[in-house]
């Protein structure tokens, strides 16, 4: 692989040439083909609608609009380091380079931390094709009268089979085959999405009081508890409103990244500061607060049948199954890439880092795709997504802890930054960064205690603490490799 034109290699670290060398990953892809593969992030609202409603009430339509500016604080930053590491695939490849040290420690803390970044990163992503392969059976199982007698479990878990199968077969033909069907799924995503958000308002079916007579519930305080709560819903929020950062994991693949990375994050942002609010506004003017409570797996459903009638509601849910499929091939790109940086950099075994003849990381996807269906076993997606939340918090308090560090190490400062966030954006990024860790760490914890009891935790700090061994045996693995050169 060729150098980047516009990188200044004089001041580059030297383990970022052998990234961009190494990497293996190929350039193939536009900035409206990222966007294509990322825009399926608007519907990662479907799993939390009723859950959040059932605490906040209509107040959780300011929270998921609060989250999505979130999503623009937090993205300046990434949009930066994207165009600082044009070769980082997003949030792991950057926390990577940032925390590596120069090589010559054997086992090096600063690898440890941005691998651990990475990992958690990738631990964030990768629950999200349980999650919306349980929705898929869900939403099936409403709509076909005669899968009725089959268990949610077994309905998932045939659909994960079916669609993970499917996915990897298309995306191993590379990045770009995976943008065409993006573009296919974003079309028949987008519709009826938009549809069953719009209607209501149109048929009338949308009441302003179902909101306003019910912002917050009645025995809502502003104490340690509810600020607690608050905190565990926001933790939950930016895993899905902020998730639009995956149009940067993508930068080894672009064709021109300076350029692209940035498009592709803000067009895909501005979707979904829209999205989010529309979509929660409608669920809860149309069903009311009890009605959405009422509705925690499939809540577009009713509102399909009450704004459509059978026949549309058919279409639509069809349609919005096929959206589901395009964020499950989001999250697939996005972890599988995430892995294969991890095995590049030396933070994962170097199994992970094999791609096939058109540079698909294959090997992750198969992993990806077993630990899925195991995780479907949870039973519900909201468990499901209470321990993933718990690795994207950490992997956004690291990588803006990175950035910080960037804007501060004299030698990574240096770095051409084709694209810059506002000046003093450090001090914004630390901000954040100390939000995600350690208060929506400790609100997601808390607010798992409450709903769920300790199963999420304890899942989501055993699949964390399950890199600690994967990196000790990289790094005896990279040693060897040394030792033999």
């Amino acid at each position: 692989m060729t150098k980047e034109e516009g990188i200044d290699w004089e001041h580059a670290p030297q383990c970022a040439k052998v990234v961009c060398e190494t990497s293996g990953l190929e350039r193939t892809i536009d900035w409206k083909q990222g966007l294509a593969i990322a825009i399926g992030v608007p519907l990662l609202i479907l799993p939390s609608i009723g859950y959040f409603a059932s605490y906040l009430w209509s107040f959780a339509i300011i929270v998921w609009g609060l989250s999505v500016f979130q999503g623009f604080m937090q993205n300046l930053a990434y949009g930066e380091l994207a165009t600082t590491f044009p070769n980082a695939s997003g949030l792991p490849g950057f926390a990577q380079n940032v925390f590596k040290g120069d090589g010559n420690e054997k086992y090096d803390k600063g690898k440890l931390i941005g691998g651990f970044s990475a990992w958690s990163y990738w631990f964030a992503w990768n629950p999200v094709l349980a999650i919306f392969a349980i929705l898929v059976g869900s939403y099936l199982q409403g709509l076909i009268p005669a899968l009725a007698d089959y268990s949610a479990y077994s309905l998932s878990l045939a659909s994960g089979v079916v669609i993970f199968g499917g996915l990897m077969i298309i995306n191993a033909r590379g990045l770009s085959s995976g943008a065409t069907m993006g573009y296919i799924l974003a079309f028949l995503s987008l519709a009826p999405l938009a549809i069953i958000t719009f209607s209501p308002f149109v048929t009338g079916d949308f009441v302003l009081s179902n909101i306003t007579s019910a912002w917050l519930p009645v025995d809502w305080t502003w104490d340690l508890h509810h600020i607690l709560i608050l905190l565990g819903i926001f933790a939950m929020a930016q895993w899905s409103a902020c998730a639009w950062e995956t149009a940067a994991i993508y930068g080894p693949e672009y064709k021109n990244p300076h350029s692209d990375v940035p498009k592709a994050l803000f067009s895909c942002g501005f979707v979904c500061l829209f999205t989010y609010i529309l979509v929660q506004a409608a669920v809860t003017g149309t069903l009311g607060v009890e009605g959405t409570i009422a509705q925690p797996i499939s809540p577009m459903l009713p509102l399909a049948q009450a704004a459509l009638g059978p026949i549309g509601t058919y279409i639509s849910i069809i349609m919005l199954v096929a959206a589901m499929i395009l964020i499950i091939q989001t999250a697939f790109l996005g972890s599988s890439r995430a892995m294969h940086s991890m095995a590049t950099e030396g933070n994962l075994p170097s199994i992970f880092a094999k791609i096939n003849s058109n540079g698909t990381p294959i090997i992750a996807m198969v992993v990806i795709a077993v630990f899925n269906l195991a995780l479907i076993s949870l039973g519900t997606p909201t468990a499901i997504l209470a321990a993933s939340a718990i690795g994207y918090v950490c992997a956004n308090g690291i990588s803006l802890f990175a950035y910080v560090k960037a804007k501060s190490d004299p030698k990574l400062a240096a770095m051409e930054r084709p694209f810059k966030a506002p000046a003093g954006w450090k001090n914004v990024a630390l901000l954040f960064g100390l939000f995600n860790l350690p208060l929506c760490l400790i609100g997601i914890i808390y607010l798992n205690s409450l709903e769920i009891g300790w199963t999420s935790t304890i899942v989501g700090f055993i699949v964390l603490a399950l890199y600690i061994p994967l990196w000790f045996y990289s790094q005896h693995e990279n040693n060897i490799a040394k030792e033999r050169a």
